[in-house]
């Protein structure tokens, strides 16, 4: 008999992070200390409470845009090395405490060089935090509900910035300790055909990538960062839905309608040739629900892309995006799709098996962590 999905329950389920962002994913608490041991002066608040309060207040506008401007605070207390280093371990920490055993967590190098660092030395910086992290997981010395935890580095560029190519070089050059490439921020007037040569140098090296695509724009945004760039994995692509009809009428006219179907009869779906290009190809979509919602690219939980797109078996994830400013954690994601969306333990297997299957990491560690971990956990 299937055990109930408390929240306790599903936070011991072992679950697969793919897309986390470093700098989104901050304690209150330590941007507060953090803020008063480097003389940072321009927090919104003094407190923990009000200041996780502005956070999710201020990501909760409806706006990508406006979402991004939160993270100058962040970013603006991790410019020296103790302080990615602190950010890095308490990431695997927490993570590890939520029950994740496998995270690839984001981060972009180019934003952290204001103390005085060089890109390496950020990247060193963060790394040292993933591995303290993650020993203190392994040695028993923190929680971790379902069991020890992996966390790999992931280098992310600016796609409003012109550093992507640089970006990319820094990755394969710590490849034993970056487990792949992205690029991140305001989508809308700066697509990802502007950093080809970075993707080609990452094709040309066997290093793996992902591409923020199809959250606050497009089909065209998805297009390019498939057929143009080659991406393995789309950040977001919830805007895939805007290549699928119901009876001849785009599903997002009546999202409620077509999520009920889908679940009832998905073969009454068309899909357009991008659409079924994603799924025939599998391309993992790494979807953050309460994110989503947060910056407009979904109407609510219940009406959120994630249940129709995992009805027409598309390769889905479920992820946190950032953290603290989406008040989240893998295991809220969880219940929120639990209470609002009648998502059964199932579902929450697949998703994370289909987050292993995608990892950046070699095909024989992602079979062991789906047979020894993933699956007893969900089918015992």
């Amino acid at each position: 008999m299937t055990e109930t999905l408390t929240e306790d329950r599903i936070r011991a389920l072992p679950k697969v992070l793919l897309h986390d962002h470093l700098d989104g994913g901050l304690r209150s608490a330590t941007v507060l200390e953090l803020a008063r041991e480097q003389g940072y002066a321009a927090l919104p608040a003094d407190d923990v409470e009000s200041l996780s309060r502005w956070f999710s207040e201020s990501a909760d506008s409806g706006s990508l845009v406006r979402y991004l401007e939160t993270f100058e605070h962040t970013v603006g207390v991790m410019q020296v090395a103790p302080a990615l280093t602190r950010v890095a371990r308490e990431c695997v920490l927490d993570l590890a405490a939520d029950g994740v055993v496998h995270a690839e967590i984001r981060y972009a190098p180019e934003q952290h060089l204001q103390g005085g660092l060089t890109l390496d030395e950020v990247v060193e910086a963060v790394d040292a935090g993933l591995r303290e992290g993650e020993e203190l997981v392994a040695s028993g010395h923190a929680p971790a509900p379902a069991g020890p935890i992996r966390a790999l580095a992931m280098l992310t560029a600016m796609r409003h910035a012109a550093r992507s190519t640089e970006i990319a070089e820094l990755a394969v050059r710590h490849r034993d300790s970056v487990c792949g490439f992205d690029i991140a921020g305001a989508e809308d007037g700066f697509p990802p055909t502007r950093h080809l040569a970075a993707f080609e140098l990452l094709r040309q090296a066997n290093a793996h990538f992902t591409v923020h695509a199809g959250e606050a724009f497009g089909l065209a945004s998805i297009w390019e960062a498939i057929q143009w760039c080659g991406a393995e994995r789309l950040g977001h692509g919830i805007r895939i839905i805007d290549d699928i009809r119901l009876e001849g009428r785009p599903v997002t006219e009546d999202l409620p309608t077509a999520i009920r179907r889908a679940a009832q009869e998905p073969g009454a779906f068309e899909l357009g040739e991008l659409a079924a290009y994603v799924r025939d190809r599998r391309i993992p979509l790494e979807l953050c629900p309460s994110s989503n919602v947060q910056t407009g690219a979904a109407p609510s939980i219940e009406e959120h892309a994630i249940r129709l797109l995992g009805s027409l078996r598309f390769r889905i994830t479920l992820n946190t995006d950032n953290r603290l400013m989406s008040a989240t954690s893998m295991t809220r994601e969880a219940q929120l799709l639990v209470e609002r969306a009648g998502w059964e333990q199932a579902d929450l297997r697949r998703v994370s098996v289909n987050a292993m299957k995608s990892a950046f990491l070699p095909f024989d560690e992602r079979l062991d962590v789906i047979e020894r971990v993933l699956k007893p956990a969900y089918d015992g």
